[in-house]
């Protein structure tokens, strides 16, 4: 068993639940089920996990309050949220919170595992990522901090991810379409609009260096100019 990647699914549906565990358990994962939140961070707490799939709705601590308390000791586990929810500000707060990728229900298997899969390789790199300096700044990607002189700035995991490959494409375009699809897994406007709300966040936190600037290349993506 000490090859398989250990996952906790927090899913109230228990035959949703069980469908999820047995594929996910033919692609060499471990999967803890909790039927409400409690129980989730419990598992997060007495397991080995490398991921969270976390059911936005669900009994006694719903999916977001869950990331929250786990967020607050840990910001580098990844999460994946269910939801059934489509709203742009349910979105929005589900990444604002330390959510990394998000599934509308209903959904298909090879999606959310291609989606699990996308973001262990994702935490691997950023594990292995060096320092990098942009500008009057250092950017420790495996730490998820941005420091200016004397001040650090923690940043959030898709903070992160998305200063990493505006910095790896500095005077670049950065295309708006591939990096939606890298770190959020879809284009679509929910996910665009959720991204711009990102964006601004990176602004405001490299606000310090007045030549660095990231700038919206409309109909194609985003440049930062160092």
């Amino acid at each position: 068993m000490s090859n398989f990647t250990e996952i906790i699914l927090a899913e109230d549906e228990p035959s949703l639940a069980q469908i999820i565990k047995e594929s996910l358990s033919t692609r060499s994962f471990k999967v803890h089920i909790a039927c409400n939140g409690i129980e989730a961070i419990q598992l997060y707490k007495n397991t080995d996990a490398k991921l969270l799939v976390l059911d936005v709705m669900m009994p006694k601590k719903d999916g977001f309050t869950v990331a929250k308390e786990i967020r607050q000791i840990d910001d580098t586990i990844p999460i994946i949220f269910l939801t059934a929810k489509s709203q742009t500000e349910d979105v929005v707060e589900g990444f604002s919170i330390g959510g990394n990728d998000y599934l509308k229900k209903p959904f298909s298997m090879e999606e959310l595992i291609v989606r699990i899969n996308n973001l262990l390789q994702r935490t691997l790199l950023q594990k292995k990522a060096e320092v990098m300096m942009i500008g009057q700044y250092t950017f420790n990607f495996p730490k998820q901090q941005l420091e200016h002189r004397n001040e650090t700035q923690q940043l959030t995991h898709r903070e992160s991810h998305l200063l990493f490959h505006l910095i790896k494409n500095k005077n670049q375009v950065l295309d708006r379409s591939m990096i939606l699809k890298k770190l959020w897994g879809d284009d679509d406007f929910f996910n665009g609009r959720s991204m711009d709300v990102f964006i601004t966040k990176l602004r405001k936190k490299l606000k310090h260096d007045p030549q660095l600037q990231i700038i919206n290349i409309r109909g194609y993506g985003y440049k930062l100019i160092d």
